[in-house]
């Protein structure tokens, strides 16, 4: 009896580590990982409109981090940004909605009118892509360094020092995508790319197909 019970455990294991593998490898259902939630935030946009994370629910978003007064990285940044916009009619987005959003890591200066005036100069369209910042620095640096995780520092000239970084949020809030030290055009076709997967799992995540989904988290965001 204890040796058909053992025979059937580690028979079960096999099917289940052979399922996992094939999932793995044929990936019938592309996901991107669910990496962990993205912060919540209070802030003012280039027209003096509030914007917060709860928003931008049901939005998936793509976040960067720029100053006004930043020449590179932030013309490549702007530039994929740009190209990301541009170029949004060649996904399959179907009623998705997207939205773009620069945080600006240098509130001393980049008052909201400072916000407008830049992105007018860089062409941005401000109905989609909103540029945002808040007085309080501390919670700025817990919004940027601590929930995005991503690094900048004031230098003694002035300027600031950091880490160029888009990040890909859902509409639950959930991070998505990481796509750091990366400014050349090219990162915009990646995002693209997997902004295409995200809008799949968001339009057929429902009903019948939600455990496939469910499951392919599993298999490949979490299988080892």
């Amino acid at each position: 009896m204890k040796n058909n019970l053992l025979r059937g455990f580690y028979g079960l294991l096999i099917i289940l580590v052979a399922s996992a593998l094939a999932f793995k490898i044929f990936q019938p259902i592309k996901v991107l990982p669910r990496i962990r939630l993205a912060p919540a935030f209070d802030m003012i946009d280039q027209d003096w409109a509030r914007l917060t994370s709860e928003d931008l629910r049901g939005y998936v978003v793509i976040y960067t981090f720029a100053y006004t007064n930043c020449v590179e990285p932030c013309y490549h940044i702007n530039e994929t940004m740009k190209e990301i916009q541009a170029r949004l009619s060649e996904t399959k987005l179907g009623n998705v909605k997207t939205a773009f959003v620069t945080i600006s890591f240098d509130p001393q200066h980049d008052s909201p009118t400072a916000l407008r005036a830049y992105a007018r100069n860089i062409g941005a369209d401000t109905q989609q892509w909103k540029f945002v910042t808040t007085p309080n620095e501390s919670l700025l640096k817990a919004i940027i360094g601590s929930g995005f995780q991503t690094y900048y520092e004031q230098k003694p000239d002035g300027s600031y020092a950091f880490d160029p970084a888009f990040i890909l949020v859902d509409g639950w809030g959930v991070i998505r995508g990481e796509y750091r030290y990366q400014t050349e055009i090219s990162t915009a076709d990646r995002i693209l790319r997997h902004l295409g997967v995200l809008s799949q799992e968001v339009q057929n995540a429902a009903g019948p197909t939600k455990l496939a989904y469910e499951a392919a988290h599993v298999f490949l965001c979490y299988a080892p």
